[in-house]
C-alpha cells in the first residue's frame, strides 16, 4: 500500500488560531522564506497604533550565533527554548521568533482578556527581521532597582502579507515561552522503565498548561540530533516547531499552544546522520484512516456505563469459570459497519448463541488490511477503518452491558518495517534489537522487539495495562508467544547465539512477558492473558514466582491455547470412520497433558484459511455426514476439559474458508436458501452447546484440576467411542459419550458412579432439529448391577451415528 504522504494534504489552514499559523500566500503554496539581511542591524517595521496601549521602541538584538541558527533551521537543535521565546536580558527583554514565511511579528504584552478590559493597556513591539524567518528584538523595560527585567506575559501578531491592514494578522501565543509540561516524576519513570502510564506521559495530550489550552506533544528518540512537529497546521513543514530534549532520557517535549483535537502530526525527526525522517506518533491514540498514516490528537468523551459489570468481574477467577470464546474479525463480521453498527449487532448475536466472551483479532492500528490485524503499526490507536477511540469504546461497553467479556489480540512479537512507524525510529535501531540476528523476524519479513531495553519493554507493559484500563477490555490473548521466547525460533544453526546461560530461551522476552502478567494483574483486576504458546514451553500459566525444574519462574499467564489438543482432534475427525480406529489416541493423548497448563480448546481463524478448509469441510463423507461430524466434535469440544473458542462462521457451518474480504456466509442462513435449515440446525446446536454449558458446573468449575474428570472409556477404539465423567466441585457427574462412526449402536453399556437412580439426556448432537436422524434416549437410563469399566454399576444406551450425547443424574 502507499501511504498518504505531505505534500498530499489539503492546504487549507485549518485552524486559524493556532500558534503557527498556515502562511495566507495562497492555498498549498508557500511563499519564499526572507533570506537574513546583510545589515544586521535593520530597522523593524514601525508598531501600528493600539487605542488601548502604547508603542515603545526596540532595539536590535545581539545575531544569532552561525551555528545556532543553522541548527535550528535544519531542525538539529536540543534546546530551542535557549534562544527563542522571551529572555530577560540587562536593560530589558530579549524577543526571539522563528516564522517561516512570515513578512512580520509584532510582540503584544499583557493578557489578551485584561487588554479588552476597561483598564487594560498593551504595550506593541514590532521586531526586527532577521532573515531566514527570525525575528527579535529587545524591548526596555522600567523595573525599579531590578538588574533584568521581569518577563511579561505576551503574544504574537504574525502578519504573512505586504500590508499593516489588522485582518491581516494572527494573535497568536508563542510555544517558547512555556515551561515544560512533562513533569520530573514521570521523567524519572520513563528513565527507568517503570512507567505503567506511559501513554499519560507521551504522545500527543491536550491540556492548559500556564493557563493556556493547546497540545503537549512528547516523543522518545534518543538517537535524534533534533526533533520537530509537523502537521496540518503549519502546512507539514516543521521548521517553527523544534522540540526540546529533556535530559538523558532521550523524551522530547513541547507545548504548542491552540493546537486541539482532531490535528494531524507526525514528527519530523533528524537523524544521527543529519537527514530527516517523517514519523507517526508510536504514542498515537488515534490514526488516520489506512493507507493514510498522520497521528491525531484526541481525548476521550465516552461515559462508560458497564459499572455492573466491573463491579462483578473478578467475582469468579476465570479458570473456575464458565468461559466459552466467540472469535471475531470485526472487519469483516459484517462488512462495512462502523463500531457503534457493531454494537447494535454483535451483543445481540453472541449473547443470543450463550457465548460468554468474545475475541476480537487485532484492532489496533495496522496498515494492511490482509495482515488482518496482526502488524501493528500503532500500538495505542484502535483501527480508524471503523470509527473513533471513543467509537469502540461504545462497542466495548455495550458488550458489556449485554453480559459479554471482551477479549482482544495482542501483537508485542513484532512489528512492521513501514519507514513513517517504528522501525529505526530515530536513525539507528530502537525498538527493535540492534544485532540484525536478533530484529529480524524470519518467517513474517517483520522486526522483533529488544525486549531488553527498559524503555521498549515500558512501552509494551504500559501498552497492555492501556487495553485494559483505557478501554475496559477483559483478557489480552498475546500473539505468537512462541516466537519471542526461542532464541533459535525458525532459525539455522550459525543464525542466532545463545544466551548467556548458553540455552536457547530469550531471557529478555521471559522478563518482559513476567512483568507484563504481574503488572496487568495488579492493576486490573478480573482480567485474564491468554498465550498463544504452541511449544511445550514448562510454566506458561504458572504464577511468575513459582521456579519450575527449569529455573525459570512461571510467565503468569492466566490461560494457554491448547494447539495439540487442536492438531490432533482436527487431525482424528478428517480421517474416514473406518480410519479413526488407527488414530484413537490423537483423541485421548490431550488428556495426558491436561493439566499442565490452564487450557483453551481453540478452533480459531488460523484453522479455516489458507487451504485448510473450513470446520464443516474438513470433515469427512457425504454433507449430512460432514455436519454431523461437526455436530458430535462440538459436543466432544465443549465437553473436554478446557475452555472453548469457536470463529464466526463455524457456528453456523460455514462451508467455504473465511476470506477478511467478504466475511462469514451470513446468505446460508437466509430462508430462500435451500439449505438454511441445515446450517441453522448447527447454529443451534451451538446455542444449545452453550446454555446447557453455563448451566452445569461439572463442566467448568474443576476445568484445571484432575479431580474434575475421569474416563470411563477411553479405549474404544473399534467402535469409534469416547465416554468420560466431568465433576463439579461437590462432586455431581455429567457424562458424555462421543460417538464417532456412522452406525447406530443399541445397548452400548457404559460404567457408571453407583450412587445415582437413573440418568437422564440432557443434551445430542444427533436431535432433528439440529438436523440430525433423531436417534435419542428418550426416557431416563437406570444403572443396572452390572459391572463395567472398573464400576459395579452400568448402564444401557443407544449411541446415535456421528453424536455425542450428555447425560446426568437424576
Amino acid at each position: 500500500m502507499t501511504a498518504r504522504t505531505p505534500s498530499d494534504r489539503p492546504s487549507e489552514p485549518t485552524l486559524p488560531t493556532t500558534s503557527v499559523p498556515a502562511p495566507a500566500a495562497g492555498a498549498g503554496k508557500k511563499p519564499a522564506r526572507r533570506k537574513r539581511p546583510q545589515d544586521s542591524g535593520a530597522a523593524a517595521p514601525p508598531p501600528r497604533e493600539d487605542p488601548g496601549g502604547r508603542t515603545e521602541a526596540v532595539r536590535a538584538a545581539p545575531a544569532l550565533d552561525d551555528t545556532d541558527r543553522e541548527r535550528l533551521l535544519n531542525g538539529s537543535h536540543h534546546d530551542p527554548h535557549a534562544l527563542l521565546g522571551a529572555h530577560p536580558v540587562a536593560d530589558g527583554v530579549l524577543f526571539r521568533t522563528l516564522r517561516p514565511y512570515a513578512r512580520g511579528v509584532t510582540v503584544v504584552t499583557g493578557k489578551p482578556a485584561a487588554r479588552k478590559s476597561a483598564g487594560g493597556a498593551a504595550v506593541r513591539v514590532g521586531l526586527h527581521d532577521d532573515g531566514d524567518g527570525f525575528f527579535s528584538g529587545i524591548l526596555r523595560l522600567e523595573t525599579a532597582g531590578a538588574v533584568e527585567a521581569a518577563v511579561p506575559e505576551y503574544t504574537l501578531l504574525v502578519r504573512y502579507s505586504d500590508t499593516t491592514e489588522p485582518l491581516d494578522e494572527l494573535e497568536v501565543q508563542d510555544p517558547y515561552r512555556f515551561l515544560p509540561a512533562l513533569g520530573e516524576l514521570d521523567l524519572h519513570l520513563i528513565g527507568e522503565g517503570r512507567h505503567e502510564e506511559l501513554w499519560r506521559a507521551l504522545g500527543a495530550r491536550t491540556m492548559t498548561h500556564q493557563g493556556v489550552a493547546g497540545t503537549r506533544f512528547t516523543v522518545w528518540a534518543p538517537n535524534a540530533r533534533g526533533v520537530r512537529i509537523s502537521g496540518d497546521f503549519n502546512y507539514w513543514d516543521g521548521t517553527a516547531l523544534p522540540m526540546r530534549s529533556l535530559g538523558s532520557t532521550g523524551v522530547w517535549e513541547l507545548f504548542v499552544p491552540g493546537i486541539g483535537e482532531g490535528a494531524l502530526y507526525k514528527f519530523d525527526i533528524t537523524r544521527p546522520d543529519g537527514s530527516h525522517t517523517l514519523r507517526a506518533d508510536p504514542m498515537a491514540r488515534r490514526t488516520e484512516v489506512p493507507p493514510a498514516t498522520a497521528s491525531v490528537v484526541t481525548e476521550s468523551h465516552h461515559v462508560w456505563r458497564d459499572e455492573q459489570w466491573l463491579k462483578h468481574r473478578a467475582d469468579r477467577p476465570v479458570h473456575e469459570a464458565p468461559f466459552s470464546v466467540y472469535e471475531v474479525h470485526l472487519a469483516s463480521w459484517r462488512p462495512g459497519l462502523t463500531y457503534r453498527q457493531l454494537a447494535a449487532q454483535l451483543p445481540a448475536y453472541v449473547r443470543d448463541l450463550g457465548f460468554t466472551h468474545v475475541e476480537l483479532m487485532p484492532v489496533a492500528e495496522h496498515p494492511f488490511g490482509g495482515s488482518w490485524g496482526y502488524q501493528v503499526t500503532g500500538f495505542y490507536a484502535p483501527t480508524s477503518r471503523m470509527g473513533t477511540p471513543d467509537d469502540f469504546r461504545y462497542l466495548v461497553d455495550a458488550l458489556h452491558r449485554a453480559g459479554i467479556g471482551v477479549i482482544v489480540d495482542w501483537v508485542p512479537a513484532h512489528f512492521p518495517k513501514d519507514d513513517w512507524a517504528l522501525a529505526q525510529f530515530d536513525g539507528r535501531p530502537l525498538y527493535e534489537h540492534g544485532d540484525p540476528r536478533r530484529a529480524e523476524h524470519p518467517d513474517w519479513g517483520t522486526l522483533e522487539f529488544d525486549y531488553g531495553r527498559t524503555e521498549v519493554r515500558n512501552f509494551l507493559v504500559a501498552n497492555a495495562v492501556y487495553w485494559c484500563e483505557e478501554f475496559h477490555v477483559d483478557g489480552l490473548r498475546v500473539d505468537a508467544v512462541a516466537s519471542m521466547l526461542y532464541l533459535d525460533y525458525s532459525r539455522e544453526e550459525g543464525q542466532w547465539t545463545p544466551n548467556e546461560r548458553g540455552g536457547r530461551e530469550n531471557l529478555d522476552a521471559v522478563a518482559f512477558l513476567q512483568e507484563m502478567n504481574a503488572t496487568v494483574y495488579r492493576r486490573c483486576p478480573g482480567v485474564v492473558t491468554i498465550a498463544e504458546e504452541s511449544t511445550a514451553w514448562n510454566g506458561v500459566t504458572r504464577a511468575t514466582h513459582h521456579v519450575g525444574p527449569d529455573g525459570f519462574g512461571g510467565l503468569g499467564f492466566g490461560l494457554k491455547w491448547n494447539m495439540g489438543w487442536m492438531h490432533d482432534s482436527l487431525d482424528y475427525v478428517s480421517k474416514e470412520p473406518v480410519h479413526r480406529k488407527y488414530h484413537h489416541g490423537e483423541m485421548t493423548f490431550s488428556m495426558v497433558y491436561a493439566y499442565s497448563e490452564n487450557y483453551v480448546l481453540p478452533i480459531s481463524h488460523d484453522e479455516v484459511v489458507h487451504g485448510k478448509r473450513a470446520l464443516v469441510s474438513k470433515m469427512p463423507g457425504d454433507w449430512w455426514q460432514q455436519r454431523a461430524n461437526e455436530r458430535a466434535y462440538l459436543g466432544f469440544m465443549w465437553a473436554h476439559p478446557g475452555k472453548q473458542l469457536l470463529f464466526m462462521g463455524q457456528e453456523f457451518a460455514q462451508g467455504a474458508e473465511w476470506s477478511e474480504g467478504h466475511g462469514p456466509d451470513w446468505w446460508v442462513l437466509d430462508p430462500s436458501y435451500e439449505a438454511e435449515a441445515d446450517h441453522r440446525g448447527v447454529r443451534d446446536l451451538v446455542r444449545d452447546l452453550n446454555k446447557v454449558y453455563a448451566a452445569t458446573p461439572a463442566l467448568w468449575e474443576r476445568d484445571t484440576v484432575p479431580e474434575g474428570f475421569a474416563w470411563v472409556d477411553g479405549d474404544a477404539a473399534d467402535d469409534n467411542v469416547f465416554a468420560f465423567l466431568r465433576f463439579d466441585a461437590d462432586g455431581s457427574p455429567l457424562l458424555a459419550v462421543s460417538h464417532f462412526s456412522p452406525v447406530v449402536r443399541q445397548r452400548y453399556r457404559l460404567g457408571v458412579p453407583e450412587e445415582f437412580a437413573a440418568w437422564t439426556e440432557i443434551l445430542n448432537t444427533d436431535a432433528a432439529r439440529y438436523g440430525g436422524s433423531d436417534v435419542l434416549n428418550a426416557e431416563p437410563l437406570k444403572p443396572e448391577p452390572v459391572a463395567a469399566h472398573g464400576r459395579p454399576e452400568s448402564i444401557q444406551l443407544t449411541l446415535p451415528p456421528l453424536a455425542t450425547v450428555w447425560l446426568r443424574p437424576v
